[in-house]
């Protein structure tokens, strides 16, 4: 009997924009670039899902279950938990390959090197960070190419 197929191929986890004792989650994405995310993934054969967290709590959870769940690829902005200690550990138990993700301009530590299976760091684009981010994705997961006519910011 075959192995059921995960509820989504590639996970995008946002962790929130304040390291702190409040729940602030990062704003939405704009419609239409999750949007163009979605149709993206689709037009691979991939399906994709957000999870915007408001907590530390929240993206371990997050991250834990992206394995408990097959997913193949995750897109990961820390936000502001990027030195969390916590964060790096369970990002070394990641069995599967993730973009970090930082989608605002500005200075931004990266998570250490070693950690886990990083296949780049995407930051200074704006919202299409989670573009480019998809196609290095699809690019390791073997199925970047496809007829879909989606261009990242050309």
């Amino acid at each position: 009997m075959p192995e059921p197929e995960p509820l989504m191929s590639i996970l995008v986890i946002r962790g929130p924009e304040r390291h702190d004792a409040f729940t602030t989650p990062p704003s939405p994405l704009p419609p239409s670039v999750l949007g163009a995310l979605v149709q993206r993934a689709g037009c691979a054969g991939q399906t994709l899902a957000v999870r915007s967290c408001g907590s530390t709590t929240e993206v371990l959870t997050a991250l834990r279950l992206a394995n408990a769940w097959g997913v193949r690829a995750t897109l990961l902005d820390p936000g502001a938990l990027t030195d969390h200690p916590l964060l790096q550990r369970a990002v070394q138990g990641l069995s599967h390959p993730y973009v970090e993700v930082h989608d605002d301009p500005g200075e931004h530590a990266a998570l250490p090197a070693a950690t886990g299976h990083r296949l780049a760091v995407v930051e200074g684009y704006g919202a299409r960070s989670y573009a480019l981010a998809l196609e290095i994705a699809l690019e390791k997961l073997g199925c970047s190419e496809c007829e879909c006519d989606v261009h990242v910011g050309t």
